[in-house]
């Protein structure tokens, strides 16, 4: 259906704001044409400016604010409206949580048409300050560094060291890092031409331990001046990591395959539910550690493991979920395709003295395939894919294993809801869905879901 929008650019249009999108815009309707505007908040009445008229919708920016929403309050942050991070720094958190469990329910009844009362969402006791990983991209003029995060939709840098969503330490490293930049006369990498040889400054911290391990990603196969760069770095308390990662493809991606260490140790420990994890630059880690014991508390819930049971964790990554569950497993089988993550699933297994786990590297259909192949019949799977969801022949392949339970852990709710249909046509059906708060401040939102097996 093709709506005539009676919009032209740079009008002046009242506009009452209804709701949020995915991405954390808000939008209202004029003449029945939605009409998207970042920084407006659900109950504001403005004055848009429109910016963009399509065929099917309008942006605009706020030109006025008439009447303010009673969910609105004032940024903490001086960025906020340039860079593309927070969306939610001007409205309650209460609004926040309601909306985020809101899009996880509608999600799960438009998409997989699966009519179900989602829990009340689990929300964070800290709202600032809990990343636990930092990528900066950087541009240097006359040996000055400029970092920050990209304005929404862009690669123009809004410079931001003291980001209030990251550890305090990482403004620390930054200035470390500005120190290197301005002796040793480093360049930043170019997107456009390829060139230069700085891109990304990469920072983890372990909350646990205090642990920090800092990371430049490059496009050289070495760091200049690595010894500067060191010295500056090493004055930092918790520092336990130098290293450099090597990225000379012509790609939006961050990291390269290959990271070598300069100084220290190859990782950084972080403690989730009294087990060790070791956290190299390129494996994957849940980027709120607080929260990520609440998810896994309860997915462990939802997996109900008797001691006895068969536990597969597919997508597992280093292996955090499945380890933290094995005390109550017979045995934990873990398939991750990325080698790095798959080695330090394996160390994390020694740092915690777990026996009953094993892991395998491919992708998650052929580790399945492989498992049903040995006659492994897990009682429970837990599936953790990444925003684009499961492979569809997995679905299958889980058929054939046939386990008690699934606990599907999602970060992207479209893509959930789409997985959970595929699975009822198997006969799993969803039996609880709770969303987790993984990400305060962001559009995002992360969900645990428990399905059963019904034999028809």
């Amino acid at each position: 259906m093709v709506i005539w929008v009676n919009i032209k650019k740079n009008d002046d249009i009242n506009l009452k704001i209804d709701d949020f999108t995915v991405e954390g815009s808000a939008v209202g309707h004029y003449d029945g044409v939605a009409v998207f505007v970042r920084g407006a908040v659900p109950g504001d009445e403005i004055i848009a400016h429109i910016i963009k008229v399509s065929k099917k919708y309008c942006i605009g920016i706020v030109k006025e604010i008439v009447v303010k929403s009673p969910y609105r309050i004032e940024s903490d942050c001086p960025v906020s409206d340039k860079c593309g991070g927070c969306s939610f720094r001007n409205v309650t958190y209460q609004c926040e949580l309601e909306y985020k469990k809101s899009r996880v329910e509608q999600a799960i009844r438009r998409i997989g048409h699966i009519d179900i009362d989602v829990e009340d969402i689990i929300g964070a006791d800290r709202v600032n300050r809990y990343r636990n990983k930092a990528q900066y991209p950087v541009v240097i003029d006359a040996g000055s560094l400029t970092s920050g995060f990209y304005a929404y939709k862009s690669h123009r840098i809004i410079p931001c060291n003291n980001c209030l969503l990251q550890s305090e330490d990482f403004s620390q490293c930054i200035d470390a890092f500005s120190k290197w930049v301005k002796e040793s006369g480093v360049t930043s990498y170019d997107e456009y031409t390829g060139r230069g040889t700085l891109r990304h400054i990469y920072l983890r911290k372990a909350f646990a331990t205090g642990e920090i391990s800092a990371c430049a990603v490059v496009n050289a196969n070495s760091l200049p001046n690595a010894d500067l760069l060191i010295k500056y770095l090493t004055q930092i308390d918790g520092l336990k990591s130098v290293s450099f990662n090597v990225n000379k493809d012509k790609t939006n991606v961050i990291l390269g395959k290959n990271t070598y260490t300069l100084w220290g140790a190859d990782y950084i420990t972080e403690i989730l539910l009294g087990k060790r994890f070791a956290v190299s630059p390129n494996s994957f880690f849940q980027v709120n550690p607080f929260q990520c014991e609440k998810l896994y508390k309860k997915a462990a819930e939802y997996a109900n493991l008797s001691g006895n049971d068969v536990l597969v964790d597919l997508y597992c990554g280093a292996g955090t979920i499945g380890l933290t569950m094995a005390d109550k497993a017979k045995a934990v089988y873990g398939i991750e395709v990325v080698p790095q993550a798959v080695e330090n699933a394996r160390l994390n297994a020694n740092l915690n003295d777990i026996k009953n786990a094993e892991f395998m590297c491919c992708d998650a259909y052929e580790g399945a395939e492989r498992l049903a192949q040995k006659g492994v019949k897990p009682d429970v799977v837990i599936l953790d894919p990444p925003r684009k969801g499961c492979q569809r022949e997995l679905f299958d392949v889980i058929e054939k294993m046939s386990p008690k339970r699934v606990v599907y852990v999602s970060c992207d709710s479209a893509t959930l809801a789409r997985d959970l249909a595929l699975l009822k046509e198997r006969n799993y059906i969803t039996q609880a869905v709770t969303p987790v708060d993984m990400f305060p401040r962001t559009p995002h939102v992360e969900s645990v879901v428990l399905l059963t097996k019904v034999h028809k």
